[in-house]
Parts: C-alpha cells; sequence; structure tokens
C-alpha cells in the first residue's frame, strides 16, 4: 500500500539509519516500532491492560494509511530522543535574561526536531531607555535575528530544520518596522512571521480611524496609527511576498479553555496551533480517502469507519503526551496540564474528487462543515470517555468546558498542514486543493515518466480519453479546467489550486474552522496577477466568516524581488552600462543530484541545467557535517558566474584539485575537497550531455539570448512548471507548493516548518 514515492520519502528522512547513513529498518519495522511505543503508557491506568492488543490496532491503523501522527513520533517513538511533539510555543520577556534564556530553549527544542513558535509583544520598542543601563532597547526585530541566528546554527546537525512562528501585536509601537522585516526574502529566513490583530483593530481599519499604539513597557499610549494605512500595508506587504500573515488574536483567546493560565499570545510555526507559553501539541491526521464507500457506482464517508478510526486515533494522541520525553521540564509540566491534542484530516481534495464534488462548490463547502463536526463531537467523546478511566486534564475545572462532562483534553481537533504525510498516504494535503494534477519526471538515462493523479487516470480511462499527449498538456499548463475538448462535468470537478477563486479558498477554510477545536492551517493561493484589493478583500472576509488566520501566497511574488536585484536600482534608475549581469534564473530547469564522500561526512551536489548550458549548482551536507556555509558560498558564485557566461571549463579549473585538510587523513575518497567535489561533477554533467550531443564539446559554451520563460517544462524532479512559479527545493530541486500555511516538497518531503 506504500508507494515507492512514500518508501523513497521514509527512507530518507525517518528510517533508523547505521553511522554511514543506510537504513537498518524497514518502513513496516518504522510502524511497529512506533505502534509499541504508544502503546505503553496505557499500564499506566490499567496494570493489566493488553498492550500487545493497543499496539496491534495502531499498527494496523498506520499501516492501512488510515491515520498517521506527526513527523517527530513517527522518527523519534521508541528511539532514544524521544521527542514526540510537532509544535512548542515560549515566552519571551522584556529582559536580556529572558530573551537569551529563550533563545536557549528553542535552539534545545529545535535539535529534538520541533518548531517553536514566539511572541514579541512584551519586548520594549525601539529606542526606549533601559533603566539597568542608561542606553536604549534595540527593539523585537533586531531581537529576532538573534533567534534566526541560532536557529540557522543549530538547523544544520538534526533529521527536522527548526522553524519559527514570529508574532508581533498591531498595537506595538515597532509595528510598521514588524511588517516590512521580510521584504528582503533573505532575512529573518528561518521564521515565519505573522501579525496579531484585534477585534478594535479591524473595526477601526473598517471606519478608517485611527488607533494606539501601547508601549509594552510602561503599557502607556506611545502614539497613533490610522488602522487602514496600517491595514494596507500588511496587504502590500503580502501581495510583495506572502508575509506577513494575520491571526486574530481575539478569537484565539475566546477559545482559550483555561484563560486563569493566561494569554495565548501565539501559534507554532504553520499557525494552526494556538499555545500557551510552555504548552506543546501532538498532531494527527486522519487520510479521509480510506473513509470512502462506494455504494450504488458512487462513493460517500463510510461514518461507521471514521468514528471507528477518530477513536482509535484520539486514544494513539492522548498516549502520545505520556510516551514523550519533553526538551524541557516547563514544557512536561505544563502540557500535561491541559494535555492538548490536534486531530485533523489529510486528503480532503482528493476525496471530493472520487465523490465527484467540486472543490468550489457550496456543496463541498457544505460536506466540510458536516465532516468536521462529526470529527470533533467523536473526538470529544472518546476524550470524555478516557476521562471516566484515566481522568480528566488537571486544570479541567478551572476550564470554560461543561462540568457535567469531563474531558482527557482540553482541546481535540485541529488542521494541520500534512505535506510529508500526505506522501506517505499518497493523498492530497490537509484541507487543501491539489496544486497539480500531472508530474513528469527525468529519469537518469534521459527519458519521461508520466506521473498523473491516479483520480484523474482512472476517471479518464474510464472515458476512453486518456493518452499520455493529452497529460504532458496537462502537465504544461497546470490544469485541466480550460481544455474545451474534455467533458464540461469532468473539468468542473478536476479543479486545481489556481482554478480556485481566493474567496472559494477562504470559505472552505471558514467552513472547518467552524467546528475545530484549535485552528485550521491553510493558504489562499492567488494568480500572479491578483491586486492588493483582492488581498484585502480575503483578508476582510476571513475575518467576516471566523477564521483564525490567514497566510497567502501570490504565485511567484517572492522570486519577482530577487529577480528584480541587479535589473533597477532602488531609485529606478536603470543600472550602469557595461557592468555584466547574470541572466534570470529560467524558470524551468533539468538536473542531476550527486552524493559525494568528502572528508567529514557526505555532500550532495546538484547541478541544473536549460537549453543554454549549465546554470545552477547548489549543495546541502549530509547530517556528518561538512562546511554548509564554504559550499554554499562556492555553489552561489559558481551559479552567478554560469549565468553571467563564463565558460564550464574556467569554472572548473579554478576549482577542480583545492585541497582540504579532512581530506588528507582518508585514504580512497575520490575529490580532494568540497570545491574539488562540485567541480567534477559539473565536468560530468556536461560531459554527459556532450555525449548525448546535446552541448558542444568543452571548452566553449556558444553565447545565446536570455530566452523567456517557458512553463511546462521539467524541474530536476521531472515534476511542471506553473506559469510565475520560481521556488525550488533546496534539497533535491523540485518544485516547491505553498500549502498549509508553509512551503513543502512533494519530491523528497522538504518542508520549510520542518
Amino acid at each position: 500500500m506504500i508507494s515507492q514515492n512514500a518508501r523513497t520519502v521514509l527512507e530518507r528522512r525517518y528510517l533508523i539509519k547505521d553511522e554511514d547513513g543506510k537504513p537498518v529498518e524497514t518502513v513496516e519495522g518504522l510502524f511497529r516500532r512506533v505502534a509499541q511505543a504508544i502503546a505503553q503508557p496505557d499500564r499506566l491506568y490499567d496494570k493489566n491492560a493488553d498492550t500487545e492488543k493497543t499496539a496491534q490496532a495502531f499498527y494496523d491503523m498506520m499501516t492501512r494509511l488510515e491515520f498517521l501522527p506527526n513527523s517527530p513520533t513517527l522518527m523519534n517513538a521508541g528511539r532514544p530522543l524521544g521527542q514526540l511533539s510537532a509544535c512548542f510555543v515560549l515566552p519571551v520577556e522584556d529582559s536580556m535574561e529572558a530573551i537569551f534564556e529563550a533563545i536557549k530553549q528553542a535552539a534545545l527544542i529545535h535539535k529534538s526536531g520541533g518548531g517553536t513558535g514566539f511572541s514579541f509583544s512584551r519586548l520594549r520598542r525601539k529606542g526606549s531607555t533601559v533603566n539597568s543601563t542608561g542606553g536604549v532597547a534595540s527593539g523585537p526585530i533586531s531581537f529576532m535575528k538573534v533567534f534566526n541566528m541560532a536557529t540557522e546554527a543549530v538547523k544544520q546537525g538534526g533529521t527536522r530544520r527548526g522553524a519559527n512562528m514570529g508574532i508581533l501585536r498591531v498595537d506595538h509601537p515597532d509595528i510598521m518596522e514588524f511588517i516590512d522585516c521580510k521584504a528582503d526574502s533573505r532575512e529573518i529566513n528561518n521564521f515565519n512571521i505573522s501579525v496579531g490583530l484585534t477585534e478594535a483593530f479591524m473595526n477601526a481599519a473598517e471606519k478608517g480611524e485611527d488607533y494606539d499604539l501601547i508601549d509594552p513597557h510602561t503599557k502607556k499610549a506611545a502614539g497613533r496609527l490610522n488602522a487602514r494605512m496600517v491595514f494596507d500595508h500588511i496587504v502590500d506587504a503580502a501581495w510583495r511576498n506572502g508575509e506577513p500573515g494575520i491571526i486574530f488574536l481575539d478569537r484565539l483567546n475566546r477559545d482559550n479553555v483555561v484563560p486563569g493560565q493566561g494569554e495565548i499570545e501565539s501559534t507554532n510555526p504553520c499557525g494552526e496551533q494556538p499555545l500557551l507559553p510552555y504548552e506543546s501539541c501532538n498532531l494527527g491526521s486522519i487520510n479521509l480517502t480510506k473513509m470512502l464507500r462506494e455504494t450504488g457506482g458512487a462513493c460517500e464517508f463510510d461514518w461507521d469507519k471514521l468514528r471507528a478510526t477518530i477513536t482509535g486515533a484520539v486514544h494513539f494522541l492522548d498516549n502520545v503526551i505520556d510516551a514523550n520525553k519533553y526538551p524541557l521540564e516547563q514544557i512536561d509540566r505544563v502540557t500535561k496540564q491541559t494535555r492538548k491534542i490536534g486531530l485533523g484530516v489529510m486528503g480532503w481534495a482528493d476525496s471530493l474528487l472520487m465523490m465527484k464534488i467540486p472543490y468550489n462548490s457550496e456543496e463541498a463547502t457544505a460536506l466540510g462543515e458536516k465532516l468536521m463536526k462529526f470529527i470533533t463531537e467523536t473526538g470529544r467523546a472518546e476524550s470524555a470517555a478516557l476521562a471516566e478511566t484515566r481522568g480528566a486534564f488537571p486544570l479541567f475545572e478551572e476550564s470554560t468546558l461543561p462540568k457535567e462532562t469531563p474531558r482527557r483534553n482540553a482541546t481535540v481537533t485541529t488542521i494541520a498542514p500534512t505535506g510529508t504525510l500526505s506522501i506517505i498516504a499518497g493523498c492530497s494535503s490537509g484541507v487543501e486543493p491539489v496544486f497539480g494534477y500531472v508530474f513528469i519526471r527525468n529519469i537518469m538515462d534521459g527519458t519521461e515518466m508520466l506521473e498523473v493523479n491516479p483520480i484523474l487516470k482512472a476517471e479518464l480511462e474510464k472515458r476512453g480519453l486518456y493518452s499520455e499527449a493529452l497529460m504532458k498538456r496537462v502537465a504544461k499548463e497546470g490544469t485541466v479546467a480550460h481544455m474545451k475538448e474534455l467533458p464540461e462535468d469532468l473539468r468542473r470537478v478536476f479543479v486545481s489550486a489556481h482554478d480556485i477563486s481566493p474567496e472559494d479558498h477562504i470559505r472552505m477554510q471558514a467552513a472547518f474552522q467552524k467546528y475545530t477545536d484549535n485552528a485550521v492551517s491553510k493558504t489562499v493561493n492567488f494568480a500572479n496577477s491578483a491586486t492588493r484589493e483582492d488581498v484585502a478583500q480575503v483578508y476582510s472576509l476571513a475575518f467576516r466568516l471566523g477564521c483564525k488566520g490567514v497566510t497567502i501566497y501570490r504565485d511567484g511574488s517572492r522570486n519577482e524581488q530577487v529577480l528584480n536585484i541587479g535589473k533597477v536600482r532602488k531609485d529606478g534608475a536603470p543600472e550602469p552600462e557595461g557592468r555584466i549581469m547574470p541572466r534570470p534564473r529560467p524558470d524551468t530547469v533539468m538536473g542531476v543530484t550527486e552524493r559525494v564522500k568528502i572528508g567529514c561526512g557526505n555532500l550532495y551536489i546538484t547541478v541544473n541545467y536549460d537549453d543554454q548550458g549549465i546554470c545552477e549548482v547548489f549543495t546541502n551536507t549530509g547530517k556528518a557535517g561538512g562546511c554548509p556555509s564554504q559550499s554554499e558560498a562556492t555553489a552561489r558564485l559558481v551559479s552567478i558566474a554560469l549565468r553571467s557566461g563564463i565558460d564550464v571549463q574556467s569554472i572548473v579549473h579554478q576549482l577542480k584539485g583545492i585541497r582540504c585538510p579532512s581530506t588528507v587523513r582518508q585514504q580512497g575518497l575520490k575529490c580532494t575537497s568540497c570545491p574539488d567535489a562540485i567541480a567534477k561533477t559539473i565536468e560530468r554533467v556536461y560531459r554527459r550531455q556532450v555525449e548525448l550531443g546535446k552541448w558542444p564539446a568543452l571548452p566553449e559554451i556558444p553565447a545565446r539570448p536570455n530566452p523567456a520563460p517557458q512553463p511546462g517544462k521539467s524541474f530536476p524532479s521531472g515534476e511542471p512548471a506553473v506559469a510565475g512559479q520560481m521556488h525550488f527545493c533546496p534539497e533535491c530541486g523540485a518544485k516547491l507548493e505553498h500549502e498549509g500555511g508553509c512551503v513543502m516538497c512533494r519530491q523528497c518531503g522538504y518542508g520549510k516548518c520542518g
């Protein structure tokens, strides 16, 4: 039942490996390890509990791909690290000692595979007086950069890269600087950022009124801004590059079940899990495509099977809380006070396809609302049943929950992004629409392999319409919605993310939010041609419909900013004549990734090319270490040189033979340093193309004019281009998808948020 792509992702990221990085665990062994570890807490409440029976039930649920827990649980359950939580929130108090304590705590969490959320709203404004030293405060954004640098240092060695959420209240005096702090995509790049909006601010923005800025140190007014101007500035920044997102703080705290413990100030890195300081949450998702049954030739939900799966999943996630080895004592204590879990879904879009319901229809949103109500009510019922034998969560009596029905868990449901999990499960991600229906993979011998959404393929074959020529056209155009030769009912159902209006994205998010305890992680995808007014309307609609936050992405927007660098100066004047400027990175490339043994581990080198020749090189170090910053610097400079017309032989000549001391100590290495390895990989790729008769022999590369972008060619992984989309996975070179409030790669499982 596990696809080959899923096995590849599991082998690369999840299975136990030996010192040489080779898996020593099977996929089935992984699920057995996890099931047995998570079954053991049953004996904390019943010494005679049949944990083998429970473990088998958990194993069956996972191997049938009906339910999967979050990635840290799959990676670490039953292993010495034992850290099973996906997300944490840490407080950032207004003192130097507290700030750097939070940095240390975040580093420990990132090392263990978790992501962290912070509110920087308690830090005093930039330029305010520091009484203890007589100096002036540098403000929250400067400290965010320190957190970012710490994350950069820690993430090099882990199996999951560290990710952060940074939040600032809209009434903080430094809010305008915060909104613009990621205008340069190279800054604070280990953070997602969101502005914490209040109901009062949104009402003032609607009326065009001014509002007070509050100094967090003195709690007094420190100026006024026009709310509509600030709202428009948030919209403009999000339109430019997708950040900041927004969260509605009053709504997070409206659903805070233990308000006596303080306010909820922040969420995890993808926006969907509001938490109190030092809380963690353990997430898992039900694969909805496995909850369907065929009746009279039509698919519908099997509500009895879904109920049984929900019951087992809640039991599983409650056990995770006890099986977990938390990175900090405070997190252990606070998490167990509320025992929050977050059960969500994946495969929603695929399920709609199987039921022949268009994603962007009223029928779909109504069904989504009905489905989530059923999941939440059933989950709460199981939580209440667990409370009868295990006791309610310790803070239940002071909670806002109905006292007549004690619950084991303060919250039960969350809609999280399921990028890698959905690859393993072989379904669409979370509650997102399908991003693309046809991908083209390049095989090493130069042949192409089509990968078609199995639901679309089955439907086309059933109607006698399937052909490789048609699929290649779908790969090129990214959608079937405008192919007039296909039946209207098929085009109406098989819509992709960019066929769906932003308003329909939000309506679907709101439908699931209505019956979700925590929040819904989802990205509203805009076409590149979308206007700022379009973004503003979506934000306003999300506020009216009861969403707790919004993340948007306008197709191709982030890379537009990068491509503008070097073309036009900030003052709008053209660049001086005579300066050699590298041609823009093409929309579509092909490439090869090699693993090379170096003196201190493995180096993964990707060389990408288009019809003009090699245009890009990037590297990734293996778990053992290496010199990642030096390798990255070399690869970046090589890439710029290649796109500036410098011939390959000159670059290879400069890099080849450079020696590193670490290679001297080891016998049998085929390279003398990282630069030497990069040079040899470039040379091999080039010579291979020469042998195929595609490029001229070394040393000359003919100069050609820059071509216009041509969507529809394949990426290094073979996946199709979408017009204007120019994000590539830093690990495998495949196209990245913006979904679930984050960025992920469906080729190798890479995720920006972990």
